[in-house]
């Protein structure tokens, strides 16, 4: 457990076992009969248990900006561990969605950035070329932003 207060993970994973809807008030409304898919997965995955989100549905909740300040940790522990990891559509699609996400959500989670910062940095040339177009220079202006002021 020391490594998870080391990356400042310990006060979002105590809830592993509670939901968006109760974390992220107000609760939503369910989605209207004509909702496209995307809208009625997210609207399902405010109701799943953190602890049961998995790589594609934490790529899918950042990329919506939905509650980032529970799911941007979670998507970070992965990524800490596997950078690249291939959470749906390709390899490094859940790193590139989490650099993407505006810089005002990294306020709350200055010691996250900064770690995810450090394995972009360490990132092999090689796997990083693999990625999609414009995806290197992605990854540089988000190891090269400044930490966001408190």
């Amino acid at each position: 457990m020391s490594s998870l207060r080391e990356w400042g993970l310990m006060d979002h994973l105590l809830h592993l076992d509670r939901t968006l809807d109760e974390l992220d008030p107000p609760r939503w409304d369910p989605p209207a009969a004509d909702a496209t898919r995307l809208v009625r997965t997210v609207h399902a995955l405010r109701g799943v248990r953190l602890g049961e989100l998995g790589p594609a549905d934490l790529r899918m909740l950042v990329a919506q900006q939905v509650a980032l300040p529970y799911v941007l940790p979670l998507a970070v522990r992965l990524l800490l561990e596997e950078p690249l990891l291939d959470a749906c559509f390709y390899e490094g699609d859940l790193l590139l969605t989490v650099v993407g996400s505006p810089p005002s959500a990294w306020v709350p989670l200055p010691d996250l950035s900064a770690r995810l910062r450090a394995v972009i940095t360490t990132l092999p040339k090689t796997a990083v070329a693999d990625l999609p177009r414009g995806a290197t220079e992605e990854l540089a202006r988000f190891a090269v932003r400044p930490e966001p002021l408190r």
